[in-house]
């Protein structure tokens, strides 16, 4: 069951939160893996991963399944960490056979452990299970099964709650007016005069119906990134990661953040949000009147990658090749969709009911 509508939370400019330009922390890997081998019994070899707020690591086991080791950010409130934590194990529960990553509890049943990063600062140490796969390279042949797939896990978090879903979060769609103050980061006149183009037909045609819709806690960021497909097959997911900007808001904006990353180029750029339209609608309802707005809420997500990536990889230089893996795909999708002619959402009206 969905609660009644929600805007963002009241308190606190995601744009003024320090934690959004702030790197990763440092962390001492013997200190690491003493922590790993003491509280969950675990050995083996830190492999480091990319990351924006969190350090990540592959733990290689030999024998074992490799596992993922989280150290959330000093600056981070424990209870997003928790949030995120919280709701892997309420899908544990609720979708045992969604393919996402899993909570291992430590010796003594704990999901996160104390941990003092390299600058003594103490933060929350977390382990996983690491899903096999690569990341989602061929985005036309997997949209109708991450349609699929994505309304599963929307039905699963289904009346789950925490109490730090209402945060406000830079990666909103509904935060987009904000980022009128980061036009100035992108140089090139005409991406900038894309992204501002977004960003005022989202206030004309979106915002109202946006705030006026039923919120449920979402993932938020279906990017390809987050998707990752076998190893041999495209077209088969083997898993969805990265909770780290669930939220709760509208279905709507679960559906438009995916289908943003599925444009494609060609006579048809809307055949991956309607193939991916085609795998959700027959799990969840999306009505014909909050499809015909995904248009409009894919362009602003593209417009507010512009403007976050240009924007942190400025301040950022030692993460920029991070920050930016999606920029790309976002300017090339801003453009095909400014090209759309009028009327164009009705090739998404078809995508199952």
């Amino acid at each position: 069951m969905t609660d009644r509508a929600v805007p963002p939370a009241p308190h606190g400019n995601p744009l003024l939160d320090p934690l959004i330009l702030a790197p990763p922390p440092t962390v001492d890997a013997g200190a690491l893996a003493r922590s790993l081998e003491a509280r969950w019994g675990l050995r083996g070899v830190l492999v480091s991963l990319g990351g924006e707020r969190d350090r990540n690591y592959r733990l290689d086991r030999g024998e074992g399944a490799p596992l993922l080791v989280k150290v959330a950010h000093p600056d981070e409130d424990p209870a997003i960490t928790d949030f995120q934590t919280a709701a892997l194990l309420h899908l544990e529960a609720a979708g045992p056979g969604l393919p996402l990553p899993r909570v291992v509890r430590a010796r003594d049943g704990a999901t996160s452990v104390p941990f003092a990063a390299g600058d003594g600062r103490p933060c929350r140490l977390r382990v996983l299970t690491f899903l096999p796969g690569r990341v989602m390279d061929a985005p036309l042949a997997s949209a109708r099964a991450l349609g699929d797939l994505a309304a599963r896990l929307d039905r699963a978090l289904e009346g789950f709650a925490h109490p730090a879903d209402r945060r406000r979060l830079l990666w909103d769609i509904r935060e987009a007016p904000a980022l009128r103050d980061l036009l100035g980061e992108v140089s090139a006149p005409s991406l900038r005069g894309l992204a501002a183009a977004a960003l005022d037909r989202f206030e004309a045609e979106a915002a109202g119906a946006l705030a006026g819709l039923p919120g449920t806690v979402i993932h938020n960021d279906l990017n390809p990134h987050n998707v990752l497909v076998a190893e041999g097959d495209p077209a088969v997911l083997a898993g969805i990661i990265d909770f780290g900007d669930l939220v709760r808001a509208s279905r709507l904006q679960e559906v438009a953040t995916a289908c943003a990353y599925l444009l494609g180029p060609g006579e048809d750029p809307l055949a991956g949000p309607a193939a991916f339209l085609a795998g959700y609608r027959p799990v969840l309802p999306l009505p014909d009147e909050e499809a015909r707005l995904l248009p409009a809420l894919m362009a602003t997500r593209m417009a507010m990658t512009v403007l976050i990536t240009h924007w942190r990889a400025a301040r950022q230089p030692e993460n920029a090749a991070y920050v930016l893996r999606n920029m790309p795909r976002a300017r090339e999708g801003l453009a095909r969709l400014a090209r759309l002619p009028e009327g164009a959402a009705a090739a998404l009206m078809g995508g199952g009911r």
